[in-house]
């Protein structure tokens, strides 16, 4: 017994005298090692540890929903996309007559004119399109907040059918009364076929009008302001150079009727539409 009891006692002076050499050598090397590592962060250019330390503030990004705008657009879309199949002549003929210099020798003319339903469906689909349009520049030009607000989209809508179906009853009772019904006939033609052109010209536009970022919007608002203005300019000659004969009305008071029979109420209703939706 005595001997195993002086046996442990070795063994744990032993083990105590080993200690603190175990316990030495790795203090050693772990400060050799933040030593090391320190001055390697210090001397690194691209960790910057010596300059003040900067707080960055993250602030919560508000998502807009768009899912609205997103169904609205692909049924209207969609709708286009029926008109093209089922009315597929038809399609290829507005092109025909729109590129086509003179309208009075054309036998296309007359097979569009006598489509009723599909010039009818075109023109419905130029009202959705041209309304989708006007709402998401009222809402690019910051006088429309919610894009899922469909009281404003249905009022845009309706605005613009008001405006030609107002025209078109004009026309028809001017013509009428002067006894110009069929150089009415014309002119009313001449102003339907170049809005079914602009309402396809508007597909793409409203499409990335609604889900683009800023910079790419404004860049397509203004390409559409010169290809809208482009066709409008297109309708006055177009229109012009067939009534001159029929007619005989000067270039100058042809001119007039346009700002004041067209241009002047568009003005008049968009500032209307503005005042209604800021008070």
């Amino acid at each position: 017994t005595l001997h195993a009891q002086v046996d442990s006692v070795d063994i744990s002076n032993t083990l105590s005298d080993s200690i603190p050499l175990v316990v030495q050598r790795p203090l050693a090397q772990s400060e050799n090692y933040f030593t090391t590592l320190n001055k390697l962060l210090a001397d690194n250019k691209f960790v910057d540890s010596k300059s003040k330390p900067l707080a960055i503030s993250i602030s919560k990004r508000n998502i807009e929903s768009k899912n609205f705008l997103f169904y609205a657009i692909c049924i209207t879309v969609f709708f286009f996309a029926l008109l093209k199949t089922f009315y597929s002549r038809y399609f290829n003929n507005i092109f025909r007559v729109f590129f086509n210099t003179s309208l009075r020798q054309s036998q296309i003319t007359d097979q569009l004119v006598q489509a009723k339903l599909p010039s009818l469906f075109f023109n419905i689909f130029f009202v959705l399109t041209g309304g989708f349009y006007i709402f998401l520049l009222l809402s690019h030009l910051g006088h429309v907040q919610d894009l899922n607000d469909i009281r404003i989209l249905l009022l845009c809508i309706a605005v613009v059918a008001l405006i030609y179906f107002g025209k078109y009853i004009i026309l028809k009772f001017t013509g009428w009364v002067s006894g110009y019904k069929n150089e009415a006939d014309t002119y009313i033609f001449i102003i339907f076929l170049i809005n079914k052109i602009i309402a396809i010209i508007l597909i793409p536009v409203v499409v990335i009008m609604a889900f683009s970022e800023t910079g790419l919007t404004r860049f397509v608002i203004v390409l559409s302001y010169i290809l809208i203005m482009l066709m409008l300019i297109s309708r006055f000659f177009r229109s012009y150079s067939i009534l001159q004969n029929r007619i005989q009305v000067q270039r100058l008071h042809f001119f007039l009727y346009i700002l004041g029979i067209e241009i002047l109420p568009l003005l008049l209703i968009y500032k209307f539409t503005l005042n209604f939706l800021t008070n």
